[in-house]
């Protein structure tokens, strides 16, 4: 079971996960390929994958929640009354590929920003979707 799912209040449900784009696992792999017989390209398709499986990034009925770790565990959790802001930053190539950053700014919390995922304005989309819902 997920960390979000774990984590869910009563009556909380999940609205929306973000996962990383395709391309992000595709550059996993040409690390590999390319300088697999390095150990360099092993140890950055490892460091890349775990990041990838151990990342959590999802918007709930109440929160928006970010969780990274394999060892250690840390979250960055914002209810979603106290989001102040939301932008999504994406390159030329993102715009064309889908993918991109977005940054969650809250009362009284540092800003999140998400590491690349796919759909970012699909994101932003469910976590508007979900602040309306709570007024």
């Amino acid at each position: 079971m997920s960390y979000i799912e774990d984590s869910l209040g009563d009556g909380e449900t999940i609205i929306a996960r973000a996962h990383f784009h395709w391309l992000y696992s595709a550059l996993a792999w040409a690390a590999l390929l390319f300088l697999g017989i390095f150990v360099v390209g092993i140890v950055i398709f490892i460091s890349m994958m775990v990041r990838k499986w151990t990342t959590e990034i999802g918007v709930t009925s109440h929160r928006f929640v970010e969780k990274k770790g394999l060892f250690s565990l840390r979250s960055n959790e914002i209810a979603l009354p106290n989001i102040e802001g939301v932008k999504v930053e994406q390159s030329f190539l993102g715009r064309i590929f889908g993918y991109g950053t977005v940054r969650i700014e809250g009362t009284g919390v540092d800003a999140v920003t998400t590491p690349t995922i796919a759909d970012p304005v699909g994101f932003v989309r469910a976590i508007q979707t979900a602040k309306e819902h709570v007024r």
